[in-house]
């Protein structure tokens, strides 16, 4: 395309502009559509001191946007500078600049509204006995009118002359969204406020003043009132709060995310990058997490002043508020686990073995066994007995399982009901002439006590569903859980407290092999191993070149112990390489964790016991973050009785 020639061009001297010209040029700034208009005058009605604002829009706010508020009002003697370029109330100083406590200060707005559109003010402040009204510009002379305390400022016909700007609006719809999306921002923001918004004379929302957790539940919608997560922390000048969804909520667009810094909505990088940076080990990347976040600081510690539409913001110290958002939101995320509404029980001792050994031959058992050594449930946490010490065969008071062509277990509901007595012996069934057909246990119910105690908010095993999910039974109902989503959530925490704990200075727990595992390993896999040996020993491996083709592990991790150690060592080589050796410790750690974790959680049908399974649950209830796995799939689900019951129709 070519430049447009100027040469041809009469030179013009420099001169002056006239007002109206000023004031469209301003509006081209701060005027960008309808719903820059519906955000000025809503800032400016919550600046007076109003508790219930009303917006009525017609044409998506291209034909008229008024909005009516019950604030302190406009004196009249006032009223024309209102109308009036760089003139406010809000601030009058260089030192009231840097500390603005208004949602408006720039003294343009209705200036420029009123450059591009007709404008009409009718306000009444509390001292007079009658309202004011003004229309068109600071020109005009105000007049007495009819109206109750506080301010209606009606703009109509957008743009009307200035029609190349309005031929860029959308269609009315669409503006229409962009102006209810102010609305709602403001809205949330602030819950003392009530506000209602009407559309061609149909009242689309309205919001009674209540708390931000009724709020954000009207605006976001149950799904976020039902996901979501209490934040609440000061830090030193500075204090977050708000609500932010479980990773299991996630989104795929980012438009559940609201920011609030003073009040304003703000669009900010360091912000975003705060709040995704917590949720990077609970969230996969495509995902977007709901968040209504608001940060109270100190005024002079941020320039609200950097863009006409004041939506941007810069703080004097990016770092430290970066800080504060991302240890917060990440504490917060911290207790979504079993716990997370209750309070999180110590860790509880481990055994150093299980009596009972499992059944299942060919299969190391993953976890270990959580149960304190003096703790004794109501009922036992396996039903299958234990070994002889000197025999190593099972007690005759128990039937060993029977494992059916399926995959399952095929138990006797004389032990299956074994594990809600506290007795040892199963009671014989009694059983009639006449109902021979029916299957048969003996009467048991799970004891309240067992039930009721905080410290196992997951219940107790039942049994293994398609060797995938536990099932369990907690006071509220049935549990259930993937055992492979736990299980590589608890592995990826302990893996990143390892691995913390070392950057800390303590030593890395490692597991040397008795026989190291060679393999056959490309020139790409050797130079690898060779470039980044300190990389690979801080993860806990040790990995030797034995040849330009074989490669030798010789020790891992002691948490991935029971994994593959080939196939751990050809993704641990390849992520390195990837990401390179620093960067794989700082920037890419998670994904690195999180590939270990799943490549050593126990694997779709794996027959377990119910001691193995009632230890995954213990273990789950005091692992941070254990409601989701890495990529924030849920790890467990809490089905309640009233629900079982309503499926099948009990009581109705």
């Amino acid at each position: 395309m070519n430049a447009p020639d100027t040469s041809a061009r009469t030179p013009r001297p420099i001169q002056a502009l006239p007002d109206q010209l000023i004031s469209q040029i301003a509006a081209g700034e701060v005027v960008e559509r309808p719903s820059a208009v519906v955000k000025e005058l809503l800032e400016n009605a919550l600046d007076a001191g109003a508790t219930q604002v009303t917006v009525r829009l017609e044409e998506g706010g291209v034909k008229r946007i008024a909005i009516t508020d019950n604030g302190r009002g406009i004196p009249p003697e006032q009223m024309p500078l209102a109308l009036a370029r760089h003139a406010t109330s809000k601030i009058a100083s260089l030192n009231d600049l840097e500390n603005v406590g208004t949602l408006g200060f720039r003294g343009e707005a209705l200036a420029s509204i009123a450059s591009v559109a007709q404008v009409t003010i009718t306000s009444r402040t509390a001292d007079v006995a009658h309202a004011w009204e003004i229309e068109g510009s600071h020109l005009a002379t105000p007049t007495p009118s009819s109206g109750a305390l506080g301010t209606t400022i009606d703009v109509k016909d957008l743009y009307y002359n200035t029609p190349a700007r309005r031929k860029f609006l959308k269609s009315e719809q669409t503006e229409y969204g962009h102006c209810a999306e102010v609305v709602r921002r403001i809205a949330l923001a602030r819950p003392d406020v009530s506000f209602s918004l009407t559309h061609n004379g149909r009242t689309v929302d309205h919001w009674n003043t209540s708390e931000i957790a009724r709020r954000s539940a009207q605006i976001l919608g149950d799904g976020f009132a039902e996901a979501r997560l209490p934040v609440d922390e000061t830090i030193g000048p500075l204090r977050l709060h708000g609500f932010i969804g479980l990773p299991t909520a996630s989104k795929a667009r980012a438009d559940g995310q609201f920011f609030y810094v003073n009040g304003r909505f703000v669009r900010d990088k360091v912000l975003v990058h705060a709040v995704k940076a917590a949720y990077q080990d609970v969230l996969h990347g495509d995902r977007f997490p709901s968040y209504v976040l608001s940060l109270d600081m100190d005024p002079a510690l941020v320039d609200v002043n950097v863009h006409p539409s004041k939506i941007e913001v810069r703080f004097r110290d990016g770092r430290a508020v970066h800080q504060c958002v991302f240890h917060a939101v990440q504490r917060a995320l911290a207790q979504t686990s079993a716990t997370s509404h209750g309070s999180v029980p110590s860790p509880l001792p481990a055994a150093d073995s299980l009596s009972t050994t499992p059944v299942w031959r060919g299969e190391q058992t993953s976890f270990g066994p959580l149960l304190a050594p003096d703790y004794a449930p109501t009922f036992s946490p396996s039903p299958f007995g234990s070994r002889s010490a000197d025999t190593g065969s099972v007690s005759t008071s128990y039937a060993p399982p029977r494992f059916t062509a399926e995959g399952g277990v095929a138990q006797s509901l004389e032990n299956y009901g074994a594990m809600f007595r506290g007795d040892e012996r199963p009671v014989p069934l009694a059983r009639n002439e006449s109902d021979m057909t029916l299957p048969q246990a003996s009467s048991f119910t799970v004891s309240a006590a067992a039930m009721a105690q905080e410290e196992f908010p997951l219940g107790f095993a039942l049994a293994q569903l398609h060797g995938i999910y536990i099932l369990a039974q907690n006071a509220k109902g049935l549990v259930l859980v993937d055992m492979h989503a736990a299980h590589e959530r608890i592995l990826y925490e302990q893996l990143k407290n390892a691995l913390n704990s070392r950057v800390a200075g303590e030593e890395m727990q490692v597991q040397p092999l008795l026989i190291p595992i060679t393999f056959y390993a490309d020139a790409v896999e050797v130079g690898t191993a060779e470039e980044h040996q300190e990389t690979l020993q801080a993860l806990g491996f040790d990995i030797a070149v034995l040849s330009p083709t074989t490669l030798a592990v010789r020790s891992v991790p002691v948490l991935l112990k029971n994994a593959d150690a080939q196939t751990l060592a050809r993704d641990v080589l390849r992520d390195v390489r990837e990401f390179g050796g620093s960067r794989v410790l700082i920037e890419r750690q998670n994904e690195l964790l999180g590939t270990l974790a799943c490549h050593t959680a126990v694997r779709a049908n794996r027959i377990l016991s119910l001691q193995e399974m009632n230890a995954l649950l213990r273990q789950m209830e005091v692992t941070e973050r254990a409601d989701q796995c890495n990529h924030g799939r849920p790890t467990w689900v809490q089905v309640e009785i009233s629900a079982l019951d309503k499926l099948f129709l009990r009581g109705q």
